[in-house]
């Protein structure tokens, strides 16, 4: 059935809309999913406040287009999708782990970081980067590792104290 030309507008200023206020897009290739694999992919994205939109590609230019891209934009071949939420690496990251398991299924061709173009390469190097609360916990790591390397070698010093007087002791 053809769509209505309320239809495709709406499509499109919601594409806008999303395009817009995201800080990451990612463009899916999802050719050959079946319709339970996609309602699994749509809840683990919806879990995690992202969102997950089939277009044409001619709304998908026609809304790219009128955000105002840099860049040049990476080949859309095939059955198109875009993801995007709040987090810029959570749309990504959902999708490249749900193609481990469906490798000739789904893909990534790309996306958009910050109002411009990124190949797809870049897209799926910034699925890879870990989430917010596993940088978070890296970097109290770090930041306490000193802190913790120091309590040791007082702890330390303090202990041998009493064992370096005893030698003393025993000596005169």
């Amino acid at each position: 059935m053809a769509l209505t030309k309320d239809k495709k507008k709406q499509i499109t200023q919601e594409l806008e809309e999303g395009v817009k206020s995201a800080p990451s897009v990612v463009f899916v290739n999802f050719h050959g999913l079946t319709v339970e694999e996609t309602k699994e992919l749509r809840t683990k994205l919806r879990e995690e406040n992202a969102n997950y939109k089939v277009a044409k590609k001619t709304l998908i230019k026609r809304a790219l287009e009128k955000v105002g891209v840099e860049g040049e934009q990476p080949a859309l071949d095939g059955e198109i999708a875009l993801s995007w939420g709040d987090d810029p690496v959570v749309p990504g990251k959902i999708i490249h782990d749900f193609q481990k398991g469906h490798k000739e299924n789904i893909s990534i061709l790309g996306g958009i970081l910050e109002a411009r173009y990124i190949s797809k390469d870049e897209a799926t190097a910034l699925a890879q980067i870990p989430s917010r609360e596993v940088l978070y916990g890296q970097l109290v790591s770090v930041l306490a590792g000193p802190m913790r390397g120091l309590a040791g070698v007082l702890n330390n010093t303090v202990a041998s104290l009493p064992r370096v007087l005893g030698e003393v002791a025993k000596t005169k």
